[in-house]
């Protein structure tokens, strides 16, 4: 019985290669256009992004983070399949919203890229998305809703997760899988299931953070796990009895404090990955 569901040549200035996938007759898609040539500084920052999400132990030799191109709202910039910790700017390839690259060169994409271009697709504010298994996170999609185990805002750096945290459960439309987003199709209910929400939850895998920019899609995925870890804590110390986190006004006021604040964050976290 589930517990619970959601109910819902590249233009990048280098030697970038990517993965184009197979279609139906077991050929190659074709190869989408380039939406045009992406600045240097960009690229740095994307590749600095995934490596400050290592550091912070929000991935480890999985997970990934893109953000959308910054000419061309119909594309998305991508490593390549990598440990994230090793991501350079060169790594860096380009990627329409069905998540074809537009080069193929035999460098491998991501198989759950589609997490990405469908967000992409669904939501024009999101200009960065983040997939994670952090682990102090993966819990919450796992037990029943209740006092305590609803993902909820425990403190300011976390108020985004005020209005609630949906959780996606892959097996609702597809039975049993792999539990990856590996289609287009998967990614569509991923997205549904976000909603206009900046976090989901995906029962048994992980989750996903969103941003109207690249710092802040990596403020919150950081701070989810953090608040993942207090709210455990304080479950723990209360006894399982009532968690005085923000409420609707409060959170309110603390993220529009967060919007322009997270950037401090941003520069500190590029200075530890020698990004700065």
């Amino acid at each position: 019985m589930r517990l619970f569901t959601c109910g819902c040549a590249c233009g990048l200035g280098s030697s970038f290669a990517a993965f184009a996938p197979a279609d139906a007759g077991g050929g190659k898609a074709p190869v989408s256009r380039s939406g045009g040539p992406v600045p240097r500084s960009a690229l740095e920052d994307l590749a600095a992004a995934s490596r400050i999400l290592a550091d912070q132990g929000v991935v480890d030799g999985f997970g990934h983070v893109t953000m959308r191109h910054p000419d061309a709202p119909d594309r998305f910039l991508m490593s390549r399949s990598l440990a994230p910790a090793l991501v350079t700017a060169d790594d860096i390839m380009e990627f329409d919203l069905d998540s074809v690259a537009c080069e193929d060169k035999g460098r491998a994409g991501f198989l759950e890229r589609f997490i990405h271009g469908q967000i992409y697709k669904a939501r024009p504010d999101v200009m960065a998305v983040v997939h994670s298994h952090s682990p102090s996170v993966i819990p919450f999609g796992l037990v029943q809703p209740s006092q305590g185990a609803t993902l909820r805002a425990m403190f300011h750096n976390a108020a985004f997760l005020s209005e609630g945290v949906p959780v996606f459960d892959i097996a609702q439309d597809f039975g049993p899988t792999d539990m990856l987003v590996g289609s287009n199709e998967k990614g569509v209910a991923l997205a549904k299931c976000l909603g206009d929400h900046p976090v989901v939850l995906m029962r048994a895998h992980g989750s996903v953070a969103v941003g109207p920019s690249l710092p802040m899609a990596v403020f919150r995925a950081v701070y989810t796990e953090v608040n993942a870890r207090v709210q455990a804590s304080a479950v723990l110390v209360g006894g399982g009895g009532p968690i005085a986190g923000l409420n609707a006004q409060e959170a309110a006021l603390a993220d529009a404090v967060n919007l322009g604040a997270g950037l401090r964050a941003w520069d500190l976290w590029k200075k530890r990955v020698g990004a700065a």
